[in-house]
């Protein structure tokens, strides 16, 4: 919509309110679902890669996640202080971190995969499967 467009805006159907209302139900589900786990949407997400592949830099979990390097430095550091991931050396980069896993944050994969389906079944629950797989394509398009 151009500057001297006269249509009237429908806010309350436009694709950025419906995806910031969608994205504030799923935060709601998530901090509902792992109530009592202390963690964030983001540190889950960090925890899910490294339970993909264990020993990840902290560069290849930013290009995976999507997430700024400085701000998947604080992830790290949180997950690290809470005894769910440690640094290791890279044996390739001196400059570099693999992040690992602790035996606590392997164990956690059991525990929280399961509220993870529970809450994601909880926001995908008026829909179709083939509802849900153009629901991921669509985001996948606006997301590149």
């Amino acid at each position: 919509m151009s500057p001297s467009d006269n249509r009237q805006l429908d806010i309350g159907k436009s694709v950025g309110f419906l995806l910031a209302k969608a994205y504030q139900r799923a935060s709601l589900l998530f901090k509902e679902t792992f109530e009592g786990h202390d963690l964030t949407p983001q540190q889950f997400g960090v925890l899910g890669f490294l339970w993909q592949e264990d020993g990840l830099s902290q560069s290849e979990l930013s290009a995976r996640s999507q997430i700024d390097r400085t701000t998947m430095g604080g992830l790290i550091d949180r997950l690290e202080k809470e005894g769910l991931v440690s640094r290791r050396s890279h044996p390739d980069d001196r400059r570099a971190y693999r992040i690992c896993l602790t035996p606590r944050g392997k164990a956690l994969q059991s525990e929280l995969t399961p509220l993870a389906y529970s809450a994601l079944a909880k926001l995908t629950a008026k829909l179709d499967p083939q509802e849900i797989e153009t629901l991921k394509s669509l985001l996948e398009k606006l997301r590149s």
